[in-house]
C-alpha cells in the first residue's frame, strides 16, 4: 500500500484528546496533524520519536496533516489504524495471505451479529463464508514481542464473541492481526492491560475462530503484509 506522498518528517512534540498531534518540522515549521487512532499508543507518544506526516488530500479537512509513522526502538512503525483494512484488502486482491487465498468475492462492512459490522466476508463457490475481522497491533515493550491491545477493548472482546458464533453456525471465522511494526517475532494477548479480551481470544480460538498474525514491511514511501508470525500464548491443539 503506497502511502501518501510527499510524506514530511519532524519530531513529535505532544499527542492529546487521542486524535491531535504536535510535530516540529525539519524544515523549522510546527504543526497539529491528525492522529487516526484511539488507542493509548504506549511507547510511540514520547516526545522527540522522529515522525512521517502525510498532506491532507481534501481542502475541507480542518487539520492540514495525518500522522502516519513513528519512529521507535530504530525502525518505522505504522500507527495509522485505517491502514491495516487497506493492507489486507490489497493482500487478499492478490492472495498474498495463504490461509485467506481463493476467495472469488470479498466483501466489506458486513453486518454481524446486532451491533457489529465485520471488516470482511470472503466468498467462492463451494467454500463456506468465511467472517474476517482485522485488528491493528504496533505494541512492542519487551524484547521482539508484539501484544495486543494496549488498553481495554470491550469493542474487540465483543467481536471475538461474534466470530464465535459464525464458527457455532458451521461457517469459517478468522481474527487477523496486522502488525505495523518491523520489529516484532511473535504474539502475545496483552494479559496485564485486558485480561478479559486474552482470555476471550483464547476461548474464540478454542471454540474454532482461527487466529492469525503478520507483520509488515515499511518504509517512508510504502507499507505492505509481509511474513505469519507465531502465537506465543496459542491453547493446546490451535
Amino acid at each position: 500500500m503506497l502511502l501518501p506522498q510527499p510524506l514530511a518528517h519532524g519530531r513529535l512534540l505532544r499527542r492529546y484528546k487521542r486524535f491531535f498531534a504536535d510535530v516540529a518540522l525539519d524544515d523549522g515549521r510546527e504543526i497539529t496533524a491528525h492522529c487516526p487512532n484511539p488507542g493509548a499508543m504506549l511507547g510511540l507518544n514520547a516526545p522527540g520519536l522522529g515522525a512521517w506526516v502525510s498532506p491532507a488530500a481534501g481542502a475541507k479537512r480542518t487539520l492540514a496533516w495525518t500522522l502516519e509513522l513513528v519512529e521507535a526502538d530504530g525502525g518505522l512503525v505504522g500507527i495509522n489504524t485505517l491502514h491495516p483494512n487497506r493492507l489486507v484488502a490489497e493482500a487478499l486482491a492478490d492472495d498474498a495471505i495463504p490461509e485467506l487465498a481463493g476467495y472469488a468475492l470479498h466483501r466489506r462492512e458486513v453486518r454481524m451479529g446486532e451491533a457489529s459490522r465485520v471488516d470482511f466476508v470472503l466468498e467462492a463457490p463451494g467454500r463456506p463464508s468465511c467472517w474476517l475481522e482485522v485488528k491493528n497491533c504496533h505494541l512492542r515493550r519487551a524484547g521482539a514481542l508484539a501484544e495486543f491491545p494496549d488498553c481495554v477493548a470491550a469493542r474487540s472482546s465483543r467481536h471475538l464473541r461474534e466470530l464465535t458464533a459464525k464458527v457455532a453456525a458451521g461457517e469459517r471465522a478468522v481474527q487477523l492481526f496486522v502488525i505495523q511494526r518491523t520489529d516484532c517475532d511473535r504474539f502475545a494477548a496483552c494479559a496485564d492491560l485486558d485480561p478479559v479480551y486474552a482470555a476471550g481470544l483464547a476461548a474464540a480460538a478454542q471454540a474454532g475462530v482461527e487466529v492469525l498474525f503478520y507483520d509488515c514491511e515499511i518504509i517512508p514511501q510504502e507499507i505492505r503484509i509481509a511474513r505469519r508470525l507465531p502465537w506465543t500464548q496459542a491453547p493446546r491443539g490451535v
